[in-house]
């Protein structure tokens, strides 16, 4: 019986990337000018429309939830990049990219708007005068917004910017 004998370089090349810690540090990811491009257009965008929305919604002036729109999306600006970060971070080292599928976005959603949820009802309640229960379901109101908004605007905002390592990913 003969023996194959195999070089080295007849093996076929294998994506370690997943074994190798530091392999998510290599993988491109959104830099921070277009990080803040990304939160801006978000909350400008949302503001124009949650402002008349809720106000309209909730029977209050739109000066006052004008008010608490804009604390709330610089509020939510800076977590939305903090968030965001984190989040591509921990998808490069789970799944080796930081393309979403859609499972991934419902949970990026869904967690994002749990944590600005948190922050933001006591400022809602304090502002408006309102009790907490009356902020929640307020809170609440606009998150379940949001969420929806944040899924629609990702996906539309990784299209329109899409990362380069993303083409090499898709079948052709």
């Amino acid at each position: 019986m003969r023996h194959l004998r195999l070089r080295e370089d007849d093996l076929p090349e294998l994506d370690n990337s997943r074994d190798d810690p530091a392999s998510h540090l290599r993988l491109p990811m959104r830099s921070p000018l277009d990080r803040l491009r990304h939160a801006l257009s978000f909350e400008i965008i949302g503001l124009l429309l949650i402002v008349p929305l809720g106000a309209f919604a909730f029977g209050m002036p739109m000066h006052d939830i004008g008010v608490v729109g804009v604390a709330s999306a610089t509020l939510a600006a800076l977590w939305n990049m903090v968030y965001n970060y984190i989040f591509d971070h921990i998808m490069q080292r789970l799944f080796a990219t930081t393309e979403k599928a859609m499972p991934s976005r419902v949970v990026h959603a869904v967690l994002f708007e749990l944590g600005l949820l948190i922050v933001l009802m006591p400022f809602i309640a304090w502002y408006l005068g309102i009790s907490l229960v009356q902020a929640l379901v307020m809170d609440i109101s606009f998150a379940l917004f949001y969420m929806v908004y944040a899924l629609g605007f990702n996906w539309a905002y990784d299209m329109v910017f899409p990362l380069p390592e993303w083409a090499d990913e898709r079948p052709e």
